[in-house]
């Protein structure tokens, strides 16, 4: 095999394809980027069993020539190794060419690498998805729906289905649902290019959601999602990105979302957010991060912490509205946060039910993106 291709994209390639590669599998191979060279262009897989990444480099692409495939083959090369290389090459291009025994040779400049190499045969080929249910995402929404969803699931293999999101087509209409048993975070959307009759119910790991996010571009081309009993795929125009789906029934959260509110707060995000944070200074030291509001006459909200051994923190918020009984409730303080940036709106409704019952948050006259945190007993 031998090929010259332009080193920015090969390293944008192989950033990509090396987010699947883990240091700690029990397969020799996995450590290693798969490449594939043929008259199509250059294919680089990376995989850790659970997630795997494809990434395509055409020979060429807007009138542009981005590799020059001399011969045909393949090769699976140290990530770690080959990654480092690849970075702190000198050159605009870089050659490669894999001699006798299995030995590959890395070319840029006057800079020459020779590293060894593994018999791509030997790599797991990756799973064959029949195409037929298929939902159809504009990349920026997609990462908008992942990045307010996917902070909200469980950190703890106690339950492991909670530590992934839950993703429902039902009827054109997608929803993400993420919970950790104290907070929950749903974000729903109108998806028009999805598949005839097709439903889902699946849980993907949050960790594969998080790496999809972090290669995603920044832009609205469309993202292909096909889902089978086990697997799902992702699919962009060079990027195919493999996931294991969470084994299990996730929990019907519908039920925990309250219907009524006794207490409803418009209060301005960023006004509500700076406030809690540092009510937070003092109260990450306390016992939960515990942040308390109050509610006062002419539309005030008390935003107060306490810490024995520290200190106390308090700071009157203007609301643009308080609706209902008075209130006094204590929460986390990371977990509001959390829920208020997640939520990317300038201003924020949030509905309480009681000092003792879950509240949710949301924008104004909108219920596509909602929050619901569990408040902390604090008596």
């Amino acid at each position: 095999m031998q090929f010259i291709i332009q080193r920015e994209y090969l390293i944008q390639s192989v950033q990509d394809v090396m987010k699947a590669v883990s240091s700690r599998t029990t397969i020799p191979i996995l450590t290693g980027i798969k490449i594939v060279a043929n008259k199509e262009g250059l294919t680089l897989t990376g995989s850790d069993s659970d997630i795997s990444i494809q990434y395509h480099i055409p020979i060429e692409e807007n009138g542009q020539i981005i590799v020059d495939v001399k011969t045909e083959g393949s090769i699976v090369l140290s990530a770690k190794y080959f990654g480092e290389i690849v970075r702190k090459l000198p050159a605009e291009h870089v050659e490669i060419t894999v001699e006798d025994h299995l030995m590959t040779k890395i070319k840029s400049g006057s800079s020459v690498f020779n590293l060894n190499g593994l018999d791509a045969e030997e790599y797991p080929q990756l799973p064959q998805i029949e195409e037929d249910q298929v939902c159809r995402i504009p990349t920026d929404l997609l990462k908008f729906m992942i990045r307010q969803t996917v902070f909200a699931v469980s950190t703890s293999e106690t339950r492991p289905v909670l530590t992934g999101v839950n993703w429902k087509v039902i009827n054109n209409e997608l929803s993400c649902i993420a919970t950790d048993s104290h907070r929950l975070a749903l974000r729903k959307a109108r998806i028009d290019s999805v598949s005839a009759n097709m439903e889902m119910n699946a849980v993907i790991p949050g960790k594969s959601l998080t790496e999809l996010s972090k290669i995603l571009d920044d832009n609205d081309e469309v993202v292909e999602m096909v889902m089978t009993d086990y697997q799902v795929l992702f699919k962009t125009k060079h990027l195919l990105f493999f996931s294991r789906l969470l084994e299990g029934n996730y929990p019907e959260t519908s039920r925990l979302i309250p219907t009524e509110s006794k207490t409803t707060l418009k209060v301005n995000t960023k006004a509500f957010l700076q406030a809690v944070d540092r009510a937070s200074l003092l109260a990450r030291e306390g016992r939960n991060n515990v942040v308390k509001a109050t509610t006062h006459d002419n539309n005030i909200v008390e935003i107060s912490s306490h810490s024995p051994e520290i200190g106390k923190v308090s700071e009157k918020v203007q609301c643009d509205g308080i609706i209902g009984e008075e209130l006094k409730i204590s929460f986390s303080g990371k977990y509001m946060m959390d829920a208020l940036k997640a939520i990317e709106s300038s201003d924020i409704e949030i509905h309480f039910t009681g000092s003792m019952r879950p509240f949710v948050l949301h924008p104004p006259g909108d219920d596509s993106v909602l929050q619901l945190i569990l408040p902390v007993r604090t008596y």
